[in-house]
This record gives C-alpha cells, sequence and structure tokens, in this order.
C-alpha cells in the first residue's frame, strides 16, 4: 500500500487547522425565549378600572331653610321608609313673607275648587253621552239612524271619558299645591310642635351624612345620601373609542377589589354622553360611563369601592393563537421568527383578533410551531438559535 506524500499530509493538516479555528470563531447561537402556537379559547377584553355604587340612591335634602339639629344617626345605619333622619327648626316668617304665602294658599284653595267644578261638569257632560249613545243604538237597531252614527256617539262617549281622568288629575295637582303652599306657613315658635321632620325616602343604610353638626341651612341643601347595599352597580370610565365596542349583556370580569376570587358582572347599559376629562398628564379626554350589574357580589363590597374590570368584547374556542410578543411589524403585514432545525426562519402572519398577551393566527403558523418572544435586533433569517 503506497503512504500518502509528505505533501497532502501538509495539506490535510492544513484544512484541518483552519477547520478547528473556523468551529472556534463561529459565533455562539443567539439564546432566544421561546413560545409555542396553541388551539384553544380566547377572549378579547377592555380593561379600565371601576368603582360601585348603590343602584339606588337617593340624597335627602332640606326641604324649608331654618336650623337643622344635629343628626344623631352615623354612616352605615340602617334606616327603614318613612323614618324621621333629620329635624330642621324653621326660620321664622317676617309680615311680608308671611301676607304673600297666605295669598298664595289663597290662591291655590281659589284653583282647586275651579278643578273640582270642572270635574263635576265633565262627570255630567259624560253621564249625558252615554244616555245619548243608548239612544242612538236603539234608533240604529230600529233603521232609524245609521250605523256611522252609532259610532259617532260611542267616540264622543270615549272622549269625554278621558277628559273626566283629565279632570281629576288637575283636581289632584290643584290639591297638592294648596298642601305644598300651606307647608310654606310653618312657623318656629319653639317647642317640639315647631320641627320640621325630614323623612328617609326608602329603607336601606345611610351611605355618607354631609355634615352631622348642628347648623342654618338653605332649602335644597343635602343632608345625607341613602342607598340600598344589596343592589349594587358597577361604573366604569371608558374612553369614547373604547366604548363604542361595548355592548349590553356583554360579560364583565372583576378583580382587584381586595378579594381572591374574580367576580362575574354584565353590561346593562352604555350612557349616551361623553364628558370631558384630564388626564393625569394633563390630556383631555372623552370618556363615558358603562354600568355593569353584578352577577354575584361578595358583602364585603359597599358604595364606592375600586375594582378592576375587563370587558369581555370578543371570545371564541379553538382558535389558533400565537404569543403577541412573538409579532412584529416587517413592512405593512405582521411577522414572526419560527425556530427549525435550531435557526430562525421568518414568517409573514396574518393575524385577526388580538389581546395583551396572545393574537388569533388565521394563516402563516400552525399549532405546535416554535416562536421567538421578544425578538432581538440581531436575529435575522437564518440565524442559529438557543432556548
Amino acid at each position: 500500500m503506497k503512504l500518502p506524500s509528505r505533501k497532502t499530509i501538509y495539506w490535510l493538516a492544513a484544512i484541518a487547522a483552519l477547520a478547528l479555528i473556523a468551529l472556534f470563531f463561529r459565533p455562539a447561537p443567539l439564546r432566544v425565549d421561546i413560545g409555542q402556537v396553541e388551539k384553544g379559547s380566547m377572549q378579547v377584553t377592555v380593561d379600565e378600572q371601576g368603582e360601585t355604587r348603590s343602584h339606588d340612591r337617593f340624597v335627602v335634602t332640606a326641604p324649608v331653610a331654618g336650623r337643622l339639629s344635629r343628626i344623631e344617626l352615623h354612616d352605615g345605619d340602617a334606616v327603614q321608609e318613612n323614618q324621621v333622619v333629620a329635624q330642621i327648626a324653621p326660620l321664622p316668617l317676617s309680615v311680608r313673607e308671611r301676607n304673600e304665602q297666605t295669598e298664595r294658599i289663597a290662591a291655590a284653595q281659589s284653583q282647586q275648587r275651579e278643578a273640582e267644578e270642572l270635574v263635576r261638569h265633565a262627570v255630567e257632560d259624560l253621564a249625558q253621552a252615554k244616555r245619548e249613545s243608548k239612544r242612538v243604538e236603539r234608533l240604529v237597531k230600529d233603521g232609524f239612524m245609521s250605523a256611522q252614527a252609532a259610532e259617532q256617539a260611542r267616540n264622543a262617549e270615549s272622549t269625554i271619558a278621558n277628559e273626566v281622568e283629565a279632570a281629576r288629575f288637575r283636581a289632584k295637582s290643584a290639591a297638592a299645591e294648596v298642601r305644598l303652599a300651606k307647608s310654606g306657613l310653618i312657623d318656629a315658635r319653639g317647642g317640639e310642635g315647631a320641627l320640621f321632620k325630614v323623612r328617609s325616602p326608602v329603607a336601606g343604610r345611610i351611605l355618607r351624612i354631609q355634615d352631622p353638626s348642628e347648623r342654618v341651612v338653605l332649602p335644597g341643601a343635602p343632608l345625607l345620601t341613602v342607598g340600598d347595599l344589596s343592589k349594587l352597580e358597577v361604573v366604569i370610565e371608558l374612553l369614547s373609542s373604547e366604548a363604542v365596542k361595548v355592548k349590553p349583556g356583554m360579560p364583565v370580569i372583576l378583580d382587584g377589589w381586595g378579594g381572591s376570587q374574580q367576580l362575574k358582572a354584565k353590561v346593562q347599559r352604555v350612557e349616551p354622553y361623553a364628558f370631558t376629562k384630564v388626564s393625569a398628564l394633563g390630556i383631555e379626554e372623552k370618556r363615558t360611563n358603562v354600568v355593569a350589574d353584578f352577577v354575584d357580589s361578595p358583602q364585603a363590597l359597599g358604595d364606592g369601592y375600586r375594582v378592576n374590570a375587563h370587558i369581555v368584547v370578543w371570545a371564541a374556542d379553538q382558535v389558533n393563537k400565537v404569543p403577541a410578543s412573538a409579532l412584529f411589524r416587517c413592512a405593512e403585514a405582521w411577522c414572526a421568527f419560527v425556530v427549525e432545525n435550531g435557526r430562525a426562519k421568518r414568517r409573514v402572519v396574518n393575524i385577526g383578533q388580538r389581546n395583551a398577551q396572545e393574537a388569533e393566527v388565521l394563516d402563516g403558523l400552525k399549532p405546535g410551531d416554535t416562536v421567538i418572544r421578544h425578538p432581538a435586533n440581531q436575529i435575522e433569517e437564518g440565524a442559529r438559535v438557543q432556548s
């Protein structure tokens, strides 16, 4: 057997040395964070902070001017409907004010008597219309008048009956005006009988007392707020551009309220008007309120509590989804790097719905593909990578 020449041995040694040098100086594979394309459920939410409030909230105000006695109740106390919650000693009326109020009472009483006379007149007209309708029906039955005459008589009877109802409502309104005018004559003569009692309009709990101290109040001054904590709702202030995606009936997921479990709610309405609000950065934003009703709520929540709301605007099962961090813009499309045999391969991806964590894949990727999350600028087509 002929041995290789010395020259050949030198060449082989040189080639081996070059191969070792190239292998030694070859760039190490780039370390990357990888994710998987999966098939499963996905949902898109509109996220914002919300606030709980009583569904039926009533602000009790001072009906008259006077000195308010100290309110003995406290925030959170339970009250019954028509329960006395505050007492006001009305300011005394001057001679001029008393004369004016007396004249208002006289005018209201005159209007009440006029309304009652109109009721009696309308009742008599209705009785006459009924008698006339019966006579016309007999004549129509005997063939002396046409059927159209009977219809006109019935129509006249119905019209007068409606006028009777309207007259009775006017009489009730006039009687209420008399009572309202008489209430203005309440005078502070001293003693328990001179106090005007303010009553709760509903049964519930006192949410807030503006100021329990004794003081002079004007008519319409807010005294306290009463609400029913068993009927809570959530108010979510959304940007108007986000609110257009929300429809009544959409599910709402609530967290961040202090408990360990998530709460469920449902959008009840999207208020039709927007208001301007200045953000923490000083930017004017157009926002609108979205009101959601609780599906389940713990007893620990009260009025004005903060929650994190996630309104589900889209949801689907068995969709192909990719981590949103794996996508990047390439020209006018979306792309992702797929790991194949230790090398990065760029794929153009057609996506559908998207949220902060995932994106729906319509084309370009299939379940099981390994993608690179947060691809660095050093990663190019064919680059060696390792996780």
